[in-house]
């Protein structure tokens, strides 16, 4: 939609001299800390080589409602305004300056009704202006398809160059997400590269294997595994949502085409497309667009979109080959290109646009000219930190990894394991021996105390055994602290009901152990010291720490996952630290629907949280930094101007309590990918890249972070965008104090890709949203019973 206008007052007593918009002074956001380093990016600088964009507005009288009427009457005057024109039936952008006002006559040709179409200036832009991408952005999609690739939802796609996975039965298209931004740096072209994943199964080949496996059930069957699916028909190349299956229709059944005519599916394919369908007697799918407006306005509402299922075929990974490590080593090969390979399909694009005259002549049109080299510019490495233990603290080395030490040296505290009970099924005794005996021996070094456990060995591996079993040990035994569950095979069914069991009904912490993962004796007893550190974490342990100078500090991740038991119902995971070493944490979580506001949850988790920092500490904390994952650009504003006052009224409940708030959104998907870079080669970035100017926002406080060792794939950065922050905190201290957290999460003796609170918010929401689908008994808040 465009932004609503100035009204244009119609006599103005003296003509205002329209000037250039100025461009918004950029925030100062660049942080000095840490060794200098050169880095490259996936965006390409565009130059603009008109002056200005002019901005008019257009006004019919009469009025003219419909809108291809209007562009039809604007087309007329090409003449007076030119061949390159931006118009969306209201708003009028020219690469070329009128007259302050331009009066245009028309006829409206259904009743000869003379049309006088007045067009007024209200705005000289800068060529980088906002309101100029959205057509920059549509000569970026014809250019695309000049070059002959294919759309496929927004990303444009090379099927030519498909790569052909025979023993799978996939196919991957290569191809580009692109768009152009402006950022901090002026205008550039993103390019990302991606990839489609499509089966050579269409959805009729699925039917007839679901029929062969159940005949009786065989509609429910296909309604649970086609219901939601993406698929594509070849013939056009567009993707639909199956969102329901038309079992009363078939391909010989008609529909009325636009003209009014009737005509049947199968001959509606054979004239339009030449494609003879086979199967007569299949039912067709169903695809309900979404309600789109357009311009002006006006919703229009779809009806239903019939495909069918010989003509669509599958997208995606398939679940069963999701679970093959095999199948997706093949794939992932294919698909995680390294940094090399990613700007090299980079390069290729700029040469093909750069070498073909009909592109240039369409960007030329709008003045747009598009670098043929990636951006090359500086960015830091951050200082490494000191992970601190009991009694023992190192600096980290340049692999950002302390795997060895964790089980050589004790953690800083350590809850002693008394009473505590295996579960297992009997064909399992051996494996189980060999674990126990191995916890015993890693044991010591980490500083843990841990007595032999209770062995209770079930009769069969049914999910009502182990649920009645630990049951029954729990009545028995009220002073039990863990619960260890050794599995067999991929058992959603099983973990679902031991997790609702030890969450909900009965709260105790429990260790799901797959019994393939404790099967190889060589890697045992490593497989061992992992376990026994998420065990100690679990029951209340502190494992490692970083230094954190700010005192009186509260830590906040928030994450938000979809409940897979109710459509429409997500689930918020909270997490905050409650001491000053940042290693006690206490975890909500909240249920919304769609329609209900995130915000009442989150009040009602900060101030729980805050009433257990007092517990803890006897005081209230002086500054709060909440990290808030799953936002993207465009609610970034919505937070800032509603989510955050909303949040400073939970400190009202204490009196005259006002800490000093930092609120930092946290965004995993985006389309920035950073290299390093050292004589013209491209490679990826080392754990603690940042980059905090060029590509960033111009109306936000914000940076981009490497935390990680990339191991395969290209360097993704996180996105952090600072929306308040009466802490004052510097640019530095944002970025330091990020950095720290991603220290944090102790289910891995290295950094991750998000703050820690942030990776447990997620691991919480997730947890409630894909097995329990109800809030975790209060008793476990304090513990970290979800890693």
């Amino acid at each position: 939609m465009p932004p609503p206008l100035p009204e244009v007052p119609s006599a103005p007593s003296a003509p205002v001299k329209l000037t250039m918009e100025a461009a918004s002074e950029p925030f100062h956001k660049a942080g000095t800390k840490g060794t200098p380093v050169t880095v490259g990016s996936n965006h390409i600088p565009i130059c603009c080589k008109n002056e200005a964009v002019y901005q008019y507005h257009v006004t019919f009288s009469p009025n003219v409602e419909s809108m291809a009427m209007r562009f039809g009457m604007m087309k007329d005057h090409r003449s007076t305004t030119g061949e390159v024109v931006a118009f969306d039936g209201s708003i009028l952008y020219l690469p070329v300056k009128l007259k302050d006002v331009v009066s245009l006559k028309s006829v409206r040709r259904t009743d000869n009704q003379e049309v006088e179409i007045t067009v007024q200036m209200t705005k000289i832009l800068p060529p980088s202006s906002d309101l100029c991408l959205p057509f920059y952005n549509v000569v970026l999609r014809r250019v695309m398809k000049i070059l002959g690739l294919k759309l496929v939802g927004r990303n444009h796609y090379d099927p030519d160059s498909a790569i052909i996975l025979g023993k799978h039965r996939l196919q991957v298209w290569p191809g580009y997400a692109t768009c152009i931004k402006r950022t901090d740096g002026g205008l550039y072209l993103s390019v990302d590269v991606t990839h489609k994943v499509l089966r050579n199964d269409s959805v009729l080949d699925v039917m007839k294997v679901l029929h062969e496996q159940s005949k009786v059930s065989f509609q429910d069957e296909c309604t649970k595994e086609l219901i939601g699916s993406i698929v594509i028909t070849r013939y056009n190349n567009r993707t639909y949502r199956i969102d329901d299956i038309e079992w009363s229709k078939s391909p010989k059944d008609t529909f009325t085409m636009f003209d009014g005519s009737e005509t049947s599916f199968v001959d509606y394919y054979s004239k339009n497309y030449g494609i003879e369908i086979k199967e007569m007697d299949q039912p067709l799918l169903i695809h309900r667009p979404k309600e789109r407006s357009k311009p002006g306005g006006k919703q229009i509402i779809t009806g239903q979109v019939l495909l069918v299922p010989e003509l669509s075929f599958m997208t995606g990974i398939p679940e069963k080959m999701r679970k093959d490590f095999r199948a997706m080593k093949d794939l992932t090969m294919h698909i995680n290109v390294s940094a090399e390979q990613h700007t090299h399909s980079i390069k290729q694009l700029l040469k093909n646009i750069a070498g073909n005259a009909e592109t240039l002549t369409e960007l030329n049109r709008w003045g747009l000219e598009i670098s043929t080299d990636l951006l090359v510019t500086h960015g830091r490495i951050l200082p490494q930190e000191t992970i601190c233990l009991q009694s023992s603290s190192y600096v980290t080395t340049s692999d950002v990894s302390w795997s060895r030490e964790v089980g050589r040296d004790a953690c800083i505290s350590c809850i002693p394991m008394n009473i505590w009970a295996v579960f297992y099924p009997r064909r399992c005794a051996d494996q189980v021996e060999e674990l126990v005996s191995t916890f015993l021996k890693v044991a010591g070094p980490m500083g843990l105390r841990l007595e032999r456990p209770n062995r209770v060995e079930l009769r069969d591996d049914r999910t009502e055994t182990y649920v009645k079993t630990i049951h029954s040990q729990l009545s028995r035994e009220p002073k039990m602290q863990l619960v260890v569950c050794i599995m067999t095979g991929n058992r959603d069914d099983l973990y679902t009901a031991i997790k609702k069991l030890c969450c909900i009904k009965s709260p105790i912490p429990s260790q799901a152990i797959n019994v393939r993962t404790i099967s190889q004796p060589q890697k045992l007893r490593s497989v061992a010291q992992k376990i026994l550190l998420q065990i100690n974490s679990k029951l209340g342990g502190e494992l490692w720490t970083v230094n954190v100078p700010l005192k009186h500090l509260m830590v906040v991740g928030v994450d938000v996952h979809h409940d897979t038991s109710k459509k429409g119902r997500s689930v918020m995971g909270f997490v905050a630290s409650v001491n000053s070493s940042l290693t006690r944490w206490y975890s909500r979580v909240t249920f919304q629907t769609s329609n209900e506001e995130i915000i009442s949850g989150f009040k009602l988790c900060l101030s729980a949280a805050l009433q257990k920092y007092y517990e803890v500490n006897h005081n209230l904390p002086e500054k709060i930094v909440v990290y808030r994952d799953g936002v993207s650009d465009g609610q970034l504003k919505m937070v800032e101007l509603y989510e955050i006052p909303q949040l400073l009224t939970c400190f009202q409940t204490f009196p005259s309590y006002e800490p000093k708030l930092v609120f930092i959104v946290v965004q995993k998907r985006i389309s920035t990918t950073l290299y390093s870079c050292s004589a013209d080669r491209f490679g990826t970035p080392p754990p603690g890249t940042i980059l905090d100017h060029s590509l960033t926002h111009s109306d936000w406080m914000d940076f981009y972070l490497m935390a990680h060792q990339i191991r395969q794939g290209c360097g993704l950065p996180t996105h952090y965008v600072c929306v308040y922050n009466t802490a004052n905190l510097s640019p530095d201290h944002l970025q330091r104090l990020t950095y720290k957290m991603c220290h944090l999460y102790w289910n891995w003796p290295g950094t991750i890709r998000v703050p820690a609170p942030c990776k447990y918010a997620h691991k919480v929401a997730y947890l409630c949203g894909q097995y329990l689908h109800a809030e975790p008994a209060i008793q476990l808040s304090d513990k970290l019973y979800f890693l």
